[in-house]
């Protein structure tokens, strides 16, 4: 049983997903701190400091912070937007992507395919 867990353990892709975890774990430290400390300031300084936390309905002694919702809304978007900068900056600065060779494209096929019909 211990040799299968280290056979398991040691399989090319979980010690991939772990080094996925950590690596994510760190960068979503960074993209936070980018989001709470540049980016959500400003976007308050736009928006005139606008902060719906506070918004609350209370009935009886039910309180509903739909408030806490649509900031975390917010946030979320704001977040999706800056992963989405960043990811897409790291990508244009990686250069152009080499094009795999995928063989000839169906439209060569058919055509092909029809040449060699009118033979």
């Amino acid at each position: 049983m211990l040799q299968e867990f280290k056979d398991f353990a040691m399989k090319g892709n979980v010690v991939d997903l772990a080094v996925a975890v950590v690596i994510g774990a760190a960068f979503g430290k960074i993209v936070s701190s980018l989001v709470d400390n540049l980016i959500t300031p400003l976007v308050g300084i736009l928006m005139g400091g606008v902060d719906f936390s506070n918004l609350a309905y209370t009935s009886g002694e039910a309180v509903f912070t739909y408030g806490a919702f649509i900031q975390s809304i917010i946030d979320f978007v704001i977040v999706a937007f800056v992963i989405f900068m960043v990811v897409k900056g790291i990508n244009k600065a990686q250069g152009p992507k080499e094009e795999e060779e995928a063989g000839p494209s169906e439209v060569d096929l058919l055509t092909e395919i029809r040449d060699s019909l009118k033979r």
